[in-house]
């Protein structure tokens, strides 16, 4: 086709293909659809249902787990048989059953009768099992010196399952609290109450620590029936025993003292928390080259040499 000779044909041409590439880039919005829209609805909802999905856990662990249990007849009766109640009005047994997460009396006479009935279950099982079960070839007098090292370590047992759980806890505290005190500070600077703050705060971060938004709902309990607010706000410091929650501690009973602002003092400490995190994630990598040199020592360098030498061994035995 020569357009040269028919000019009125090529300008219309030129002008049909104008118009439908103007329809199209017009229309294109409504032909191809809002995928972003769709996908940002659809995460929106999917986000939705999975909090409340975790409030609804939370609720049910709550049910389902009390925070003050009764200490049973049977073990109360075991402790007043061997005095033991004054130990268990000793506030310092039971503070570091707080930080553990074991709440109430009961959990205190079991700690203290279990401190007492370890050691002789230790002794008892390590008698029989030197004794009648598998007897080693010792003296008389040694056996009788292992069970009683074997009771003396009964005695420290229950010590141990509490720090063992109390650190856990902190652990599970620490890594959740820069992220706690964002939606804090995201909540106290919409303009919440301290303890409309942090109910929500609770609400929102059980997914993530469940040891955190029990605290935290412990705290908005007390903030609604304790006189003193500054008890509350060191109830909650001494519960957890995380340095990052005792600085926020200290930062919220100045506020509520002195009447300063609360976001900015927020804003610094949850920059701190999440620098202490990263810290901390950067010094477990650091020590993870000192504490692989052994395993690699013992299991890949053997292994390494045993390929290399191989075939040269089995090479200079051929030649012989």
């Amino acid at each position: 086709m020569n357009f040269s000779s028919n000019p009125e044909l090529f300008i219309a041409i030129a002008a049909a293909l104008s118009a439908f590439a103007a329809i199209v880039v017009v229309a294109w919005p409504y032909l191809a659809g809002d995928n972003l829209s769709a996908r940002m609805k659809q995460v929106s909802s999917e986000r939705e249902r999975i909090r409340a999905r975790e409030r609804a856990k939370l609720e049910a662990q709550k049910k389902q787990v009390s925070l003050r249990s009764e200490p049973s007849r049977l073990v109360k009766n075991f402790v007043d048989r061997f005095n033991l109640a004054k130990q268990a009005e000793d506030g310092e047994i039971a503070g570091k059953l707080r930080m553990a997460g074991l709440r109430g009396q009961n959990p205190v006479f079991i700690f203290l009768a279990a401190r007492l009935l370890m050691p002789a279950a230790m002794f008892v099982v390590s008698m029989l099992y030197l004794f009648v079960i598998t007897p080693i070839d010792q003296p008389p007098m040694v056996r009788l010196l292992v069970a009683v090292c074997a009771a003396y370590i009964g005695y420290y047992l229950p010590s141990l399952y509490v720090k063992n759980r109390t650190s856990k806890r902190q652990n599970a505290i620490r890594r959740a609290w820069p992220d706690a005190l964002d939606l804090l500070l995201i909540c106290v600077e919409s303009g919440m109450g301290i303890e409309s703050a942090f109910r929500k705060v609770s609400e929102e971060i059980g997914h993530e620590s469940v040891e955190l938004a029990e605290e935290l709902s412990l705290t908005t309990a007390e903030l609604s029936y304790l006189q003193d607010r500054r008890k509350a706000y060191e109830n909650l410091g001494a519960r957890t025993g995380v340095d990052g929650v005792r600085a926020v501690v200290t930062s919220l009973i100045q506020a509520e003292k002195y009447g300063t602002p609360l976001g900015q003092s927020l804003r610094v400490l949850a920059q701190e928390s999440r620098d202490m995190r990263m810290m901390e994630a950067e010094k477990k990598a650091a020590s993870l080259p000192p504490k692989l040199t052994v395993p690699m020592i013992l299991f890949f360098l053997p292994v390494l040499f045993a390929v290399i030498i191989t075939p040269a061994a089995i090479q200079v035995m051929e030649i012989q």
